[in-house]
């Protein structure tokens, strides 16, 4: 009953209400004289510094869902799910120098998405069309993920209700709130939020890594109530250690999940928003730090076997929500008003990567299918409002995710989601370092990555809710002939295939000499700065930049 819950639900409706009217007054912060450019709206006049960066980036990476199914995972299987640590590690040494590439030519032509930058480099408003819609697609479930935390933190609460309006009444207020200040605000609104949610999660972890452990009996205690279940489980792979049989799949899941993780657009907008290369080098090395966080917070899953947690009971009768498994552990084991704290810490959580998620998907229907396709000859103010409105949608039709669809499909939706995503390397990430591949040829890989990809996903049944096909990521090999039990990551195989085949048909069309277009881009684009004079006029700087001089062309 939400009445045993009601210094929580206070708690966590008054720190709610705060960083609601935080992103109603953010329109006010770093204000520019005119709101109705994308630059603006959807990319915070491509002016935040360092620490505005650092919050955004990192409370755009490490959501609310990394809050509740990163614990969740460790206290189901063991070892398997602590893969997101060492993914979130490899990735930042990875793009270290590829954001800066993508930044400076992104900052020297004005381009919003990836797919603008793809347009230009190969001369094939095709391809862009196809990076726009995978990235689309790839990040609706990744909002509705959001919404799974804020579900679970309010069913430990009691405030869901039993009837199927009630239960996502409370979800439904939360992302009008969230829809109402991203529409007035744009990116400066969770620009602005992230620092009281990540603040908040600093704060909430380190007490709980501090104080769990003296009341469960110290570490030792933990791993062995951890070591203990996992040995009764029935599933050979669950464990503290990883063993023989899951250890591909973990090692290509993770590696897999860093490939994707800042091609998904709303990592792609936090980078474009910052204000020059040495900003987006400074992050990407003290970004790490995020991940020492979230090895703690993996952590919890552990702690909850220790502290005999058991989940709340599924949307469907005879199942359970794992979700629930970090809020359930911090209502039982703290005050009610620090739960009430940590619960509107993966509440806020869920508003600034959803907020960012939406602008990024928003841009990416404005520019590469609006612009390109309905109204080529569309001003800044027109792009603005579409924006504007298309973020709406995107919120909408991730509240219809969860509301017409079990939680645990949208899980699943999710890791179809990475494998989408990954599609794109060749053109978005290659891309940045070199042309050789042919236009019709990355059309080519994408399709066949994206078949190949969505055919293994197909074959792979859920036992847990008795679905039979896209029950997750892990392919057996034994489907592809081997003698083995052994299982690996979908992504992985899709988009190597997508780089064969986009290599062959590159040599073939080659061969054939088809036209490969003219790529828009020049070299020295790759290196362009803050204060470079030939930045495209369409980019702006925030309010407090005086403008810059714009090179004449030279002669033909």
């Amino acid at each position: 009953m939400w009445r045993d819950h009601l210094t929580e639900i206070i708690v966590f409706a008054v720190l709610f209400l705060l960083v609601s009217a935080m992103g109603f007054v953010a329109a006010r912060w770093r204000a520019p004289k005119d709101m109705a450019h994308l630059d603006e709206w959807g990319l915070g006049g491509r002016s935040f510094g360092g620490w505005v960066t650092w919050f955004l980036v990192g409370g755009d990476l490490y959501t609310a869902y990394t809050f509740v199914a990163v614990p969740a995972l460790m206290f189901g299987a063991g070892a398997a799910g602590f893969f997101a640590v060492p993914y979130t590690i490899v990735i930042y040494p990875l793009v270290f120098l590829v954001l800066c590439r993508l930044w400076s030519v992104s900052h020297r032509h004005g381009f919003v998405t990836p797919a603008d930058f793809v347009r230009s480099r190969f001369d094939s408003p095709v391809l862009a069309l196809l990076i726009a819609i995978t990235g689309i697609v790839a990040t609706m479930p990744y909002i509705a993920l959001q919404l799974v935390g804020i579900e679970a933190v309010l069913k430990t609460m009691g405030v869901t209700g039993d009837s199927a309006v009630a239960r996502h009444l409370p979800i439904i207020i939360a992302f009008a709130i969230l829809a109402a200040y991203t529409y007035q605000s744009g990116l400066r609104a969770p620009a602005l939020i992230a620092f009281v949610k990540d603040a908040l999660i600093y704060i909430v972890i380190l007490v709980a890594v501090i104080w769990l452990p003296q009341k469960l009996g110290g570490w030792g205690s933990i791993f062995d109530a951890a070591e203990a279940k996992f040995a009764a489980s029935p599933n050979p792979n669950d464990g503290i250690l990883l063993n023989a049989n899951n250890q591909l799949q973990y090692v290509t899941l993770a590696l897999g999940s860093a490939l994707a993780l800042f091609l998904y657009p709303h990592s792609i907008t936090g980078v474009l928003a910052s204000r020059n290369r040495d900003v987006i080098k400074r992050n990407m090395s003290a970004l790490p730090a995020y991940s020492l966080v979230l090895g703690l917070i993996a952590l919890l899953g552990f702690m909850a076997i220790a502290a005999g947690v058991k989940p709340l009971p599924g949307a469907t009768a005879g199942t359970v929500d794992s979700n629930t498994v970090v809020p359930v552990l911090f209502d039982q084991q703290f005050p009610d008003w620090f739960a009430g704290v940590a619960y509107a810490a993966i509440g806020i959580g869920a508003l600034v990567p959803a907020a960012i998620m939406s602008i990024a998907a928003a841009n990416l229907f404005t520019r590469n299918i609006y612009k390109e396709y309905l109204k080529r000859d569309a001003t800044p103010a027109q792009e603005a409002n579409v924006s504007k409105i298309t973020s709406l949608v995107v919120k909408v039709g991730a509240v219809a995710c969860i509301v017409f669809l079990d939680p645990q499909f949208s899980i699943d939706l999710q890791l179809i989601g990475g494998v989408i995503i990954l599609q794109t390397l060749p053109a978005v990430a290659l891309g940045l370092y070199t042309r050789w591949f042919h236009r019709g040829a990355l059309v080519a890989g994408w399709a066949a990555g994206m078949g190949l990809g969505m055919w293994m996903l197909y074959q792979i049944p859920n036992v847990a809710t008795k679905r039979s096909h896209f029950g997750g990521s892990a392919f057996p090999l034994s489907d592809f002939g081997f003698d083995t039990t052994k299982t690996i990551y979908v992504g992985i195989v899709a988009v190597l295939v997508n780089l064969v085949v986009a290599a062959l048909v590159t040599l073939a069309l080659r061969a054939a000499k088809v036209a490969e277009g003219v790529d828009g881009t020049t070299p020295d684009d790759y290196f362009a700065d803050e204060g470079d004079p030939r930045v495209s006029p369409g980019v702006t700087r925030g309010a407090d930049a005086a403008p810059e001089p714009v090179a004449p062309e030279p002669a033909a």
